[in-house]
């Protein structure tokens, strides 16, 4: 049995694993998963056997014989060396985890097969959460496979088409509210609370474990040394979380000696954390009304943020936003330099870097690893308007061959 202990990250009190909660009962802090290190030994992580998120289920909060997983064969996303766009930006080792390449296109499947488990042993009678769709959607193909109803409420014309048939097609039930995301969220929590529900959003610390899987595989494939710096969108901000706690992970498990600067990119309509960091203040002051184009990251009251901050400050690294036109110039950039599609939150890690480089913020020659979290084709609508329309012409050799010539 897998021995492990849930605590709250302000005030230290501690739940049990059967317990279904998702911030304090005495002070709404933050959990976080806790872990006998101890029992733990380097040899298991790094010599673990198979791939993707389940590789590393020695640092999972289940146990390795009895739990059969709820799994997609989600993770293990390439790490692509980007030469021709570390140049572009003025810098000498640039690497993107493309995490856009998992199965429902996203991160966010590494958190929901372990967030499903979950559910799954607690014998819950159902699974929802508020999104801004890419959660919406992975939480629908999990609770498909696992076979357990669904329920995700999403703003009302906020979020991009491909995700929301996404989460149609796999059989979630889904509501359209009249707010944004941060209404969506209050609206669920009562819901779950109240119908016995089981909370799948990023406040559940389950969730982040699955997550934190992304600094085992960076980690791996640079052969067990941690990059100089990781930028990632920040949006619920829990990514940026969970993949601080993998590297204190390996860290503490002296598999690596160091931790990466973690930087947090949010867009410049949407961007909480990145004021609280600035002026050096422990809480965020939400936003009522974000705005982005970038819609996975368009989140007013991220509720990791307490644990962003803490990563983001104890590693070094910095926050900062970017705008839309920013962020599409990114996505271009990555598009047609390196050959890799993301949506547009995804392409916030790329501008940022951009504009810290431009800023003097980071050096030439540090190892920097930019995680971009969703597909290209989450966001179809949005390719659509902002790249050239295809040239209607006739079927004729010479026509074609006069257009391509540009005569």
């Amino acid at each position: 049995m897998r021995e492990y202990e849930v605590k709250c990250i302000r005030c230290g009190a501690r739940f049990s694993r059967e317990d279904v909660v998702y911030t304090c009962r005495k002070c709404d802090g933050l959990l976080d998963i806790k872990y006998d290190y101890s029992e733990i030994g380097a040899e298991q992580v790094v010599k673990a056997e198979g791939e993707g998120v389940w590789k590393y289920r020695v640092l999972l909060p289940f146990d390795e014989q009895e739990t059969k997983p709820i799994t997609i064969n989600e993770g293990n996303t390439p790490l692509y060396r980007c030469d021709r766009l570390a140049k572009s930006i003025g810098i000498d080792d640039l690497w993107v985890k493309h995490e856009g390449l998992n199965p429902s296109g996203s991160f966010k499947d590494r958190g929901m097969t372990v967030g499903v488990t979950k559910a799954v042993e607690l014998g819950v009678k159902g699974v929802a959460c508020a999104s801004t769709g890419n959660t919406s959607a992975s939480l629908a193909i999990f609770a498909a496979k696992a076979g357990i109803p669904c329920y995700v409420l999403l703003p009302k014309g906020k979020v991009a088409l491909g995700k929301v048939a996404q989460a149609m097609m796999h059989g979630a039930k889904v509501f359209s509210l009249k707010g944004n995301f941060d209404d969506a969220l209050r609206v669920v929590r009562v819901l779950c609370e109240e119908e016995k529900l089981y909370l799948l959003n990023s406040v559940n610390p389950y969730r982040l474990e699955g997550q934190k899987t992304i600094a085992f595989e960076v980690t791996e494939k640079l052969d067990w040394e941690v990059p100089d710096r990781v930028i990632l969108p920040v949006g619920n901000a829990g990514n940026i979380s969970a993949i601080f706690k993998g590297f204190s992970e390996l860290k503490t498990l002296d598999i690596t000696d160091d931790i990466p600067k973690m930087t947090g990119i949010q867009a410049e309509g949407a961007k909480p954390i990145v004021n609280a960091f600035k002026e050096g203040k422990a809480e965020i002051i939400p936003e009522d009304k974000p705005e982005t184009i970038a819609s996975a990251i368009r989140i007013g009251n991220p509720v990791n943020a307490a644990k962003a901050l803490h990563a983001i400050r104890s590693s070094g690294g910095v926050a900062e936003s970017v705008t839309d036109d920013e962020i599409t110039e990114a996505q271009f950039m990555l598009a047609r330099l390196e050959g890799i599609g993301v949506e547009p939150a995804s392409a916030a890690s790329i501008a940022g870097l951009k504009k810290l480089v431009e800023m003097g913020k980071i050096e030439r020659d540090e190892r920097i690893v930019c995680i971009t979290t969703g597909h290209l084709l989450k966001d179809p609508e949005r390719v659509i308007k902002i790249c050239e329309p295809p040239k209607e012409v006739d079927a004729d050799v010479d026509v074609v061959r006069a257009m391509v010539k540009g005569v």
